[in-house]
């Protein structure tokens, strides 16, 4: 059998082989028309509704085709479980091998150089950071990949990472002694001869930089694109097509010229005094702009006395590391290396403290310790569009959330995505009898400086009736801080807060608490999956629209207000819709899942674009009244058990 849609049907293998398959329409539908794709070697812009099963719904068909085939998805936790878990279980149900190769970007594996160089130096900030280089030393010996995801006890944020990695401005590349046996290396090797090349949105684009730059390429030659979680991918291209330095690329080019110098040099004081300097200034620059996070344009910014003299020094103090290294970069290829870098930041601060290109924006954005200068074109629909004719062949997007209202224009035009074939299927699941939406009464307006307090005043007894088990999600870390002081303390279940702890690590937390309430922003309104009675209820403070203060939208809206558009119905309202319907994806996640969706603004009914939000929601029974909540989850067997209202 080659056709699909049989195979996903109820007398294909998955049916008797995958426990707990159900047969789903939609996702057969889904699979013939990616099938097709892959055949005639045309674009499908495909929107598959929760549940839909749109991983196998792709991976049938592409498994089958015989083609090579990159399949591309939003983070490195999802595409491990692409390659780890999916692949192979359908692979299994086909009775059929697949020469598959999972690729990652250059951070993700560990590089034996920079290991080398970290044991034999020695230098490290604590004892403990020691113990896990050595740790790390000794996986290393056995790991057949070296991807620091299969590293047990040190996990992928850990920052002694950075230590044993390389990137693209430390990497020796073919001068490296380690060449032959560098993880990376190997790495692309599988993934060039593999028919099967699983890859992140960002390795994608990464990709597409180099080919621009006349760089050659990361990624091998394919037969066809398959791009899920592909609403991520106009936001990924801008960063990308984009320019970036920070102040951690300096600090960590001061570390790396020092560290090279003494080890091969160490003929005078005068370069580790220039690395020092260097430092000092990027400590300097980062100071000037004040604590706390937060985004701006950078042409404001360099307004301000402090930072302007800022970043001359920075900019004084680079200059004055790479003139030192000059004249050493043909000792060492190390020092050679050190050298370029210092003149690439330099040339690339210049562009980044310049006047920008009329079709980009300039902006900041701090961190806690540091900062970082971009350049972000304002429209990657051009580059995109060349690279999809550089590489013909099928290109398949999907995600649950790709339509406003039906309609796939705004996704398209941001990546110049012409004559696709775009289609829609809902989510199988009945949100008629799973579901209910709970529009509160008399919310006061978004702006009005109580409207925390009155959608803490609404969750409160809606938390009462569901017994926890829920998801706080909101649209600014500041009404989360102010939540989650009120609620601790309050409430009888486990509060848990984004920011407290790893996500992964939160997740983990509420899953297995079974009656947390979990506050979130951005980072979890999309991408998580919490299956069973955990996640009863989602709360939503406000429709997240994005802030018109943002340096890189507010440019957008200029743009296209002077080009005669209606900034906000072309893009501020259809990215807010998308943006809700991924929050919205989080409650019902399987078959068997209950909960209710409570979105408090009241802009959703008095507003003209209200409707807009409701109708590319799933088809949810609506209420007003707390009684109807109440009712509903007093019909909720798990609540049932877990002995009432708190």
């Amino acid at each position: 059998m080659d056709d699909p849609a049989a195979l996903l049907g109820p007398h294909g293998p998955f049916a008797a082989r995958v426990p707990g398959f159900a047969p789903r329409a939609a996702q057969q539908a889904m699979a013939q028309a990616v099938a097709a794709a892959l055949d005639g070697g045309g674009v499908l812009v495909a929107e598959a509704g929760t549940g839909t099963g749109k991983t196998f719904a792709y991976l049938v068909p592409a498994l089958l085709s015989g083609r090579k085939v990159i399949l591309s998805t939003g983070t490195r936790n999802l595409q491990d479980q692409l390659f780890h878990r999916d692949l192979p279980q359908v692979a299994a149900a086909l009775g059929t091998a697949v020469d598959a190769a999972l690729l990652k970007g250059r951070a993700n594996y560990v590089c034996l150089h920079r290991l080398e160089r970290a044991q034999d130096e020695g230098r490290f900030r604590s004892r403990a950071e020691a113990e896990r280089v050595v740790r790390i030393a000794r996986w290393a010996c056995t790991s057949d990949d070296g991807d620091i995801a299969g590293c047990p006890g040190i996990g992928e944020q850990d920052p002694v990472w950075p230590l044993v990695t390389a990137n693209a401005d430390n990497c020796l590349g073919q001068e490296c002694g380690h060449w032959e046996a560098c993880f990376l290396v190997r790495a692309r090797r599988r993934a060039q001869a593999a028919d099967l090349v699983v890859v992140n949105h960002h390795l994608l684009f990464a990709d597409m930089a180099l080919r621009e730059e006349g760089f050659g390429e990361i990624l091998p030659l394919a037969d066809a694109f398959v791009i899920d979680e592909a609403h991520q991918l106009p936001e990924t291209a801008s960063a990308f097509f984009g320019l970036a330095v920070s102040s951690n690329q300096l600090v960590e080019l001061a570390g790396d010229a020092e560290a090279e110098y003494l080890r091969e040099v160490h003929e005078d004081r005068a370069l580790p005094r220039a690395a020092d300097a260097l430092r000092d200034a990027a400590r300097a620059f980062r100071a000037a702009f004040g604590e706390g996070s937060r985004r701006g344009g950078w042409a404001e910014a360099a307004r301000r006395r402090p930072v302007a003299e800022a970043a001359a020094g920075l900019r004084g103090a680079l200059d004055g590391l790479a003139g030192l290294l000059a004249p050493l970069a043909e000792r060492t290829r190390g020092l050679e290396r050190c050298h370029h870098r210092a003149q690439v930041l330099a040339e690339r601060l210049d562009l980044l403290t310049g006047e920008p290109p009329e079709d980009a924006v300039h902006w900041f954005e701090t961190h806690r310790r540091s900062v970082s200068l971009h350049l972000t074109p304002l429209d990657v629909a051009g580059p995109f569009r060349e690279y999809m004719a550089a590489m013909p062949g099928a290109w398949i997007f999907t995600s649950a959330t790709l339509a406003v209202g039906g309609d796939f224009s705004h996704f398209t035009r941001r990546l110049g995505i012409e004559a696709a074939r775009c289609e829609a299927w809902d989510s199988p699941f009945d949100y008629a009898r799973q579901s209910l939406l709970y529009l509160p009464r008399d919310m006061p307006d978004p702006n009005a400086p109580d409207y925390g307090r009155a959608v803490l005043a609404v969750a409160e007894p809606v938390l009462a009736a569901s017994g926890g088990r829920a998801f706080l999600l909101y649209t600014s870390h500041r009404a989360l801080n102010e939540a989650a002081e009120h609620l601790r303390g309050r409430l009888p279940w486990p509060v848990l807060v984004q920011g407290d702890a790893p996500r992964a690590a939160l997740l983990d937390e509420f899953r297995a608490a079974g009656d947390a309430v979990l506050l979130g922003t951005a980072s979890f309104w999309e991408g998580v999956d919490v299956r069973g009675e955990a996640l009863s209820c989602v709360i939503i403070d406000k429709l997240p629209f994005a802030s018109p203060g943002d340096p890189v939208l507010g440019a957008r809206l200029d743009a296209l207000r002077k080009g005669g558009g209606n900034p906000f119905m072309e893009y501020q309202l259809p990215a807010a819709v998308i943006a809700l319907k991924q929050g919205a994806g989080r409650l019902i996640r399987d078959v068997a899942d209950r909960g209710v969706l409570v979105i408090c603004d009241p802009r959703l009914l008095t507003r003209p674009y209200g409707r807009v939000f409701l109708d590319s929601l799933p088809p949810m029974p609506q209420t007003r009244d707390l009684a109807d909540v109440e009712a509903f989850f007093a019909a909720d067997p798990a609540r049932a058990r877990a002995g009432g209202t708190a």
